[in-house]
């Protein structure tokens, strides 16, 4: 029902649906690269949540290499795993909460390809996105807030707290299941239940801002492009 939406198209849908300017994420979430030829950078899909807190376990520093390699791998698996790649399906979005948590890259080059082979459409973050040039490099859509990138690992820094339930990203709340729409305008969450509703009215926008501007194309001589096409 999205396809091909805009954030501000749905932004209007919203309005029709009695929800005003609710669902907009703040705009320091916003995409790390953007592609104006196909527009790869877009994303619509649905949401998958996960919240990392940050950590108050001590941790020693005395620790051999081998000693090292041992902690961080039980760290990575028994307080800050990555769980929610079980609910990680074809057109879903990976949202995290990780307010707080510091410089912690809980997003990288590598678990961000590996749910894309999954089938998810994009990443939403609050921050904690590391690997930003193989990032872009792998065409991945993500969208987070720029002046809070991470590049420490998640061990001894952050724990997982929860998968798969209400979260907070960009001051809006994200339930699993709701629906994420995010473009060069930032980020939008619409509610399940009102999913129908907003896709109709945004669709209508969007059919009536192509028609006037396809004349618009047509009357300056410039040529007719894919944001314009019906």
């Amino acid at each position: 029902m999205f396809k091909g939406l805009r954030v501000a198209d749905v932004s209007d849908g919203m309005d029709v649906a009695g929800l005003k300017d609710a669902g907009l994420m703040d705009q320091r979430i916003q995409t790390l690269w953007k592609d104006l030829d196909s527009f790869k950078h877009v994303i619509c899909g649905i949401a998958v949540t996960a919240r990392y807190v940050p950590t108050n376990r001590k941790v020693s520093n005395t620790m051999t290499p081998e000693e090292y390699a041992k902690w961080e791998g039980q760290w990575y698996n028994a307080i800050s795993p990555q769980t929610y790649e079980d609910s990680i399906k074809p057109g879903k979005v990976v949202v995290i909460d990780n307010q707080g948590d510091g410089d912690v890259g809980s997003v990288g080059s590598a678990n961000s390809l590996a749910w894309v082979q999954k089938g998810a459409v994009g990443i939403v973050s609050e921050g904690g996105v590391r690997d930003t040039d193989e990032i872009i490099k792998q065409r991945i859509p993500v969208y987070q807030d720029p002046l809070q990138r991470g590049r420490g690992i998640r061990p001894g820094r952050n724990e997982l707290e929860s998968v798969n339930k209400n979260i907070v990203v960009g001051g809006v709340l994200v339930r699993p299941g709701d629906i994420i729409i995010a473009d060069g305008d930032g980020v939008v969450v619409v509610p399940r239940e009102v999913a129908v509703t907003v896709s109709t009215a945004a669709r209508k926008v969007l059919e009536g801002d192509k028609a006037a501007r396809r004349e618009l194309y047509k009357a300056t001589g410039r040529p007719l492009d894919q944001t314009v096409m019906p």
